[in-house]
């Protein structure tokens, strides 16, 4: 293994090291949220930061990373951890808006009302650990597969403001804290957005295809001659 090969291995490892602490924050955040554990939750927004570092961090090192680079697969490999970390760092602060909400419902009143977050919680992080199981993997098919998943959890994102919007008018009293529950719900379905994105990254960096605005991935498109 030559000395570029092995910081391309360390690169990747970092990035799986910043996977780690952003699908934990989230984790931590919707069990704060549960559990309505104040305390932890105030853990999880103080623990943003070191996912921002390792953002800046990532970046620092890919930047260094693409002077040296021989091959146009390198190139695809250095700018797609970029882009995944891009993504987890956004992840990360997700997580940070789910604790702050959990810190703020954790002095209210529980509503008298059962969601689904937690459905919610596991299909986006399902898909983030599907999303980089495909990167470490270099399996472009697996990435395609989950972006359909997505439109799984926005139809709970909608069900769940359905839900919270019915109960505001019937317990005025209780607006905000079914508003600081939307939050939750929409930060839980943009976490889905990213982990799709992590997907269409790991596509571009295996077939050096851009499906980002393409709306479906390759495995889901109909024949030529029977596409509108």
């Amino acid at each position: 293994m030559t000395h570029f090969e092995q910081e391309l291995v360390e690169l990747k490892n970092m990035l799986l090291t910043m996977a780690s602490h952003a699908e934990s924050a989230v984790k931590q955040a919707i069990k704060a949220l549960m559990t309505r554990d104040y305390d932890l939750a105030v853990k999880v927004r103080a623990d943003d930061e070191v996912i921002d570092r390792f953002e800046i961090e990532l970046d620092e090192i890919s930047i260094q990373l693409l002077a040296k680079a021989p091959l146009a697969s390198d190139l695809r490999l250095i700018t797609a951890a970029m882009k995944i970390s891009q993504n987890l760092e956004r992840v990360g602060d997700e997580a940070t808006k789910i604790a702050k909400r959990a810190r703020d419902l954790s002095q209210e009143p529980p509503l008298k009302l059962t969601l689904e977050i937690p459905r919610l919680a596991d299909l986006a992080l399902q898909m983030l650990k599907q999303a980089l199981d495909s990167f470490v993997a270099r399996d472009p098919a697996a990435a395609r597969a989950l972006i359909p998943e997505d439109k799984q959890v926005d139809a709970l994102n909608r069900d769940i403001h359905r839900q919270l919007a019915d109960h505001m008018v019937n317990e005025p009293a209780a607006i905000g804290r079914c508003l600081s529950l939307m939050v939750v719900a929409k930060s839980l379905e943009r976490i889905a957005d990213h982990a799709k994105n992590v997907a269409e990254e790991v596509v571009y960096l295996c077939e050096a295809e851009d499906i980002r605005h393409s709306g479906r991935s390759k495995a889901a498109r109909l024949p030529d001659q029977l596409t509108p």
